[in-house]
């Protein structure tokens, strides 16, 4: 039986001995942060040491008294990285040290961090074999060693990364054949830019050839490796076919080359003939059609932008006239409905709109294919005098001239600053013309999703979120002009930029021109789930598009973008996915990440666009709202001038 102080010895010497391994506190995190702080250069971290708590720290966050997320992108860090670090940062969910300069093999001590879900490490110069403690880390979910100077062959333990979702490792000098990764959660892969050879694996043949170019890699989705086409005319190595094989190619060469050669000829002077015959029973059609010698057809060369996918030619080459497309239609019906191209019908303008040109002036006019929308095809028209317009031709138009008129004229009503305004149109039975503003930087969606090669110039957030706000005034304002007063068809490539990148909302009210069958699949990527029929469309419905919109302004990536799988996914739903997986920082396109002191603003507009993209649409805010809002963030945006650290935007799930 101990004594009382043999008991209280026996106690202190067991505190002494247990004080070592015990648990590591928000203390010991703390150091932790301190320590990497002095072990790494490059800009200051702007922590006050004054503030015993590193939660209140910028770029660090705690849950349960311990750090959970370290967020230090672009900060200019470089050097080694000395393990002792994050041997005691245990608890850390998410790492983000991207895009600093940071060099040498990553720490052993990363081992420690278990709990480790998300490590964005690209853009930074470590190097040296991925180490091995990175395949216990059996919590990650997304890896990111992209652009370093990691070498040696890709490891077979990253099987054992269960849980991974997201694997990139292009940009670096891993060399050898991609081992047979067997990861059944995951989504996104790149290996890209590497010195990897050999065929690409099975079970990665899914993703596209972006994911691997810049190797020496064969097979699906690249070139066949030698040896796969299966041509019946190969013969097998070390086989004893060949003696057959060169008699085979003997007799090819001869009779059959010559029958072969004798036939193409004879096939060619028959298409020619057919080709004659075409082009002349075409131009025989076209001088005993109807007087269209009194238009004046012109063709003028005008260079213009590739158009993305979805504004492709509506099967009319650049540098035509207008009267190419429309004018046998517009002036046949106006010598039978009018007994002449005399009485033909003319352009009615709207309210006190200047009538510089008639319809004469318009097919005459030089014309340059804009797109090929939802509701028609967009031209833009240069008139002689030298006025620029653009001209929709509607088609799908089945209602009578009077209801056409009566409808058109409230949208011709229509005046505010984000609006395009609406001049004239025409109306036949066979043709129906709108006359528009021509608005010369194009569509959002030109500008998002055209060019993206050298040369082009980034859309910083200032220019992003003053389009968002033009187009939600533009909205708001239709939305003002009574409750059954909506847009029908809110998308990217119906808001078109001045010169001065100001928003103006087109393509209003013409949803109820049109039949049903002139919506494509491709917009359903903006329609409200509640949507089923495109000439009827609530505000609450708009709100679901402008939502789309928005995501697709913060994303750079259109709504019906392919990344999680072949078919693609809608925008909102991918969003929340990363959202939900604390990985808030992927969302946003890379070329808003470069500016500094926005990045709260942009979690804002995220956060204003999920909501607006909600399921149900009692849950959505009205387009007066969505305007508030996002003229409060600017606000915010525009006083905010001091310099900051940049924080990363990897964790913000809780939003």
């Amino acid at each position: 039986m101990h004594s009382p102080s043999q008991r209280l010895s026996l106690f202190l010497f067991s505190l002494l001995v247990l004080l070592p391994i015990a648990r590591p506190d928000l203390a010991s995190d703390r150091a932790a942060l301190l320590a990497l702080r002095s072990a790494v250069g490059g800009r200051t971290l702007l922590w006050d040491v004054s503030q015993t708590s590193p939660c209140l720290w910028a770029g660090v966050n705690c849950e349960n008294n311990r750090v959970t997320v370290l967020r230090l992108p672009g900060v200019a860090l470089s050097g080694i990285i000395p393990s002792g670090i994050f041997g005691n940062l245990t608890s850390l969910r998410t790492l983000s040290l991207r895009l600093n300069a940071l060099r040498g093999p990553l720490p052993s001590d990363l081992s420690a961090c278990v709990t480790l879900r998300n490590l964005y490490l690209q853009g930074n110069l470590f190097s040296g074999e991925i180490p091995e403690f990175v395949f216990s880390l059996h919590d990650l979910v997304r890896l990111n060693l992209a652009s370093n100077n990691f070498s040696g062959e890709i490891s077979l333990g990253f099987n054992n990364l269960t849980r991974l979702r997201t694997l990139y490792l292009e940009s670096n000098k891993l060399s050898g054949a991609i081992p047979e990764l067997k990861l059944p959660n995951l989504d996104q892969f790149n290996v890209s830019n590497n010195l990897l050879n050999g065929s690409v694996p099975k079970q990665l043949q899914s993703y596209s050839s972006s994911s691997f170019q810049g190797n020496s890699l064969c097979g699906r989705p690249l070139a066949a490796c030698p040896g796969d086409g299966g041509g019946a005319a190969k013969p097998a190595i070390g086989g004893d076919i060949n003696i057959n094989d060169h008699h085979k190619k003997r007799k090819l060469s001869g009779g059959a080359i010559a029958g072969i050669v004798i036939g193409s000829v004879l096939a060619f002077f028959v298409i020619v003939m057919l080709l004659i015959l075409f082009c002349r029973k075409k131009k025989s059609k076209k001088t005993s059609s109807v007087d269209i010698a009194t238009v004046k057809h012109r063709e003028v060369e005008i260079p213009g932008e590739k158009l993305p996918a979805e504004a492709e030619n509506g099967g009319y080459g650049n540098g035509h006239s207008v009267a190419d497309a429309a004018s046998a239609a517009m002036v046949g019906n106006g010598k039978s409905e009018a007994g002449g191209a005399s009485g033909a019908k003319k352009l009615a303008f709207f309210g006190n709109a200047a009538r510089v040109f008639d319809l004469e002036d318009l097919l005459r006019a030089s014309a340059e294919v804009l797109g090929k929308g939802t509701f028609g095809t967009a031209y833009k028209a240069v008139l002689e005098a030298g006025t620029v317009v653009a001209v929709k031709r509607l088609k799908d138009v089945t209602i009578s001239e009077s209801e056409f008129k009566e409808k058109i004229e409230a949208v011709g009503a229509k005046d505010h600053e984000n609006l395009v305004p609406l001049r004239a149109y025409y109306f036949s039975r066979d043709e129906k013309l709108l006359v528009y503003d021509y608005m010369p930087m194009g569509s959002l969606s030109a500008l998002l999703h055209g060019n993206k090669g050298a040369g082009r110039t980034p859309l910083n957030w200032e220019i992003r979120s003053g389009i968002a706000l033009g187009a939600a005034r533009g909205i708001e304002y239709l939305h003002s002009q009574g409750h059954t007063v909506s847009h029908g068809n809110i998308k990217s490539s119906n808001i078109l930029l001045t010169k001065s990148y100001e928003a103006r909302v087109s393509d209003f009210g013409l949803a109820h021109l049109v039949g049903p069958s002139s919506t494509p699949n491709r917009v359903a990527g903006y329609r409200a789930p509640e949507v089923t029929d495109p000439r009827k469309v609530s505000q609450k419905a708009d709100v679901y598009s402008f939502g789309v919109l928005l995501l697709e302004l913060l994303t750079g990536k259109p709504p019906t973008h392919a990344l999680l799988n072949e078919e693609g996914v809608d925008l909102p739903r991918w969003v929340q996915s990363i959202v939900k997986e604390e990985w808030t920082s992927e969302v946003f396109d890379l070329e808003l990440l470069r500016y500094q002191n926005v990045e709260e603003e942009m979690v804002q507009l995220l956060q204003l666009a999920i909501d607006c993209s909600a399921q149900y649409p009692d849950k959505r805010p009205s387009i007066s709202e969505v305007t508030r809002r996002i003229e409060e963030l600017r606000r915010s945006s525009l006083q905010d001038e001091q310099p900051e650290v940049v924080h990363d935007l990897d964790d913000v799930s809780s939003r």
